[in-house]
């Protein structure tokens, strides 16, 4: 039996996927976090969260690294782990640093900020040749103007260390490159209160489907588990409306997404983990969008897993344990399955959500949630914004995805202020 430190998690599916394919695979953990009261709040009433149901559950600032190197190994003079890993983009560099600093196993600290900090997987992508945008990085107001010149509309423009779509959004002119500056300067902190890159990427905006190719690397050598297809919505945002794995692709055009996404782990040096890269089937071929080194997240790994067998996050956690992963596809009986998401139509409090009924006896639906009444929503900006999803599978074919998205068009939602009479 494993025993892994996990640190920090997003609070969303992974944070439920990730402990249970650790139990699983028979092994245990400890989470450790700077601010407890995060994973707390985000637990419903009398359950535990999966995460504060680990071995030991310990808490010290992990925004420093340097501290945070030499907390670890005293915990791990203590404790023994065998690995240590996290769900959360923002500590991916501080996690492989802390496996490096333990000697555990783990990618090369290097390779995994040059994956996830998109400057930088830009930068190393266009040194290997592999297929992206014309792009430049800018610092502030200037800089952006002159590089979008360069680049010409429309253009998207992108913060370089932030996740779920924030802030990236299509611009079309230099008011609305202003509008996209200023909101990130007015972002200094992440979520997580870290201290922002303070850079800005630009890049020219690729047209065609979206996919994401879900592998697994060990020494150096890659495996496909698939091709997932991605639902786009709310423009001039990039919000993810809905996933089918697997992606409804012609052969070859699978295989060409497949080996750019090898291609472009192989170019910031990523030899090792579980990675999610998305990109653009352009008129011209595929194009890299991003990589994240780690599990996608939105249950992919679930539709995946419910496709193939091969459980993802349970094969992160082997892979963090110095594990070999059995990443053999079984025949589950199912076809195809999807998710999709319920945005919101506009900011406000959410009254009700309305058609839930016929979810609970709908055969094809394997999984689905709503937010209750109270909850607060902003506009759909973000993959932040989601009111509710349903999973839907199908035995047959490729049909799970139109069922999801038919499901989720049946719900509707009520607002407090509509109910009071408010005008909308």
């Amino acid at each position: 039996m494993g025993h892994l430190l996990v640190v920090e998690s997003w609070v969303g599916a992974m944070s439920a996927l990730l402990p249970r394919a650790i139990r699983e695979a028979g092994h245990r953990f400890t989470f450790l976090t700077r601010d407890l009261h995060h994973y707390l709040r985000a637990t419903p009433a009398g359950t535990i969260h999966p995460l504060l149901a680990a071995e030991n559950v310990l808490t010290t600032e992990t925004n420093d690294v340097p501290a945070l190197l030499a907390h670890a190994a005293r915990l791990h003079d203590t404790f023994g782990f065998d690995g240590v890993l996290t769900s959360c983009d923002y500590y991916l560099g501080t996690v492989a640093r802390l496996a490096d600093h333990l000697g555990l196993p783990g990618a090369d600290p290097a390779a995994v900020e040059r994956a996830y900090r998109k400057d930088l997987a830009r930068d190393a992508l266009h040194r290997a040749g592999v297929p992206g945008p014309a792009f430049a990085v800018a610092e502030g107001w200037t800089e952006a103007v002159a590089a979008a010149d360069r680049i010409g509309y429309p253009l998207v423009v992108k913060p370089v260390d932030l996740c779920a779509g924030m802030h990236v959004r299509r611009v079309d002119d230099p008011a609305g490159l202003r509008a996209a500056v200023d909101a990130l300067a007015g972002f200094p902190v992440n979520a997580r209160r870290q201290a922002r890159v303070p850079l800005i990427l630009l890049e020219e905006l690729l047209t065609g489907p979206e996919v994401s190719v879900e592998t697994v690397t060990l020494a150096g050598a890659t495996t496909v588990v698939g091709a997932t297809g991605k639902r786009l919505a709310g423009a001039p945002w990039f919000v993810e409306s809905g996933h089918d794995f697997p992606a409804d692709l012609p052969p070859a055009t699978a295989r060409a997404a497949a080996d750019t996404a090898v291609a472009a782990l192989a170019a910031v040096g990523l030899d090792h983990g579980v990675a999610h890269t998305e990109l653009r089937l352009t008129p011209a071929g595929p194009r890299v969008v991003e990589i994240n080194p780690r599990p996608a997240g939105n249950q992919i790994t679930e539709l995946v897993r419910r496709v193939t067998g091969v459980d993802l996050p349970m094969a992160y956690a082997q892979l963090a344990l110095g594990e070999r992963p059995d990443l053999t596809p079984t025949d589950t009986g199912v076809r195809s399955a999807a998710i999709a998401f319920l945005l919101p139509p506009r900011a406000g409090t959410v009254a009700a959500i309305t058609g839930t009924d016929r979810l609970a006896v709908d055969r094809r639906v394997v999984d689905h949630a709503v937010k209750p009444a109270g909850h607060r929503t902003d506009d759909a900006s973000s993959n932040n914004s989601y009111l509710g999803h349903v999973t839907t599978v199908d035995t047959t074919g490729a049909g799970a995805l139109a069922a999801a998205e038919e499901l989720v068009a049946g719900l509707g939602v009520r607002y407090a202020d509509e109910l009071a009479g408010v005008p909308a």
